[in-house]
């Protein structure tokens, strides 16, 4: 079966094709939802066995004066409605970490060079709006560390009483998933969070103008 989508509106197709791109980018197939507000593209692999999940919504493409239609026919796969319970916004864990993230393309260098030397990565971050990125082999241990990056409002609220804001809330990581997450973002966000629960998972929290990117990456077992 194929999927026809019309785009009326040359501003809204080109912002359109660079959501897809990025999408593209973190996935090689993924669930599209439509409904009259908004489309959602949905990555759905189990974190407890080792895969990445992904939630990205895009809001209404608005119409302007200036209009053209761009026809693509889609190869597809209809999911029956009996499965659509599935496809639901993914609940975040509390995390013990929520920090803001450095400029992204300066993250993506520093883990691609990461990347010649180790499979795993691990990061780090607490309270104080401080952020590490550590591998270590039985040769070399590297460190490159973020400061002063700040911590939403909620997170200090929420924070446990008793924690330290010195104190790191860490998550091993695999290596190749935490950079085709970077690969995938050619452009900074407007916001940018990495919540993390200890040795669970990492969740990234990201605002593309009107299109929201959730994406999770399980710690290694």
């Amino acid at each position: 079966m194929k999927f026809r989508a019309k785009i009326v509106d040359a501003a809204c197709l080109n912002h359109f094709t660079r959501v897809s791109n990025m999408i593209a980018k973190l996935a090689k197939t993924c669930t599209l939802r439509i409904s009259p507000d908004k489309l959602n593209f949905i990555l759905s692999d189990k974190l407890a066995n080792g895969g990445v999940s992904m939630w990205c919504e895009l809001e209404q493409l608005s119409v302007s004066s200036s209009s053209r239609i761009v026809t693509h026919d889609i190869p597809i796969k209809v999911i029956p409605r009996k499965l659509w319970k599935d496809l639901q916004e993914p609940v975040v864990p509390h995390p013990d970490v929520s920090i803001y993230l450095p400029v992204l393309k300066t993250m993506k260098s520093v883990v691609e060079k990461m990347k010649n030397i180790s499979n795993h990565i691990v990061i780090e971050a607490n309270l104080n709006g401080e952020l590490n990125l550590k591998i270590e082999t039985e040769l070399v241990c590297i460190t490159t560390h973020f400061k002063d990056l700040g911590n939403p409002p909620l997170a200090s609220e929420n924070a446990s009483q008793d924690r330290n804001p010195e104190q790191m809330a860490e998550v091993h990581l695999e290596i190749k998933k935490l950079l085709q997450f970077l690969v995938g973002q050619q452009v900074n966000p407007t916001k940018a969070l990495c919540n993390i629960v200890s040795n669970k998972m990492v969740h990234f929290d990201l605002l593309h103008e009107d299109v929201s990117l959730q994406y999770f990456i399980p710690a290694l077992s």
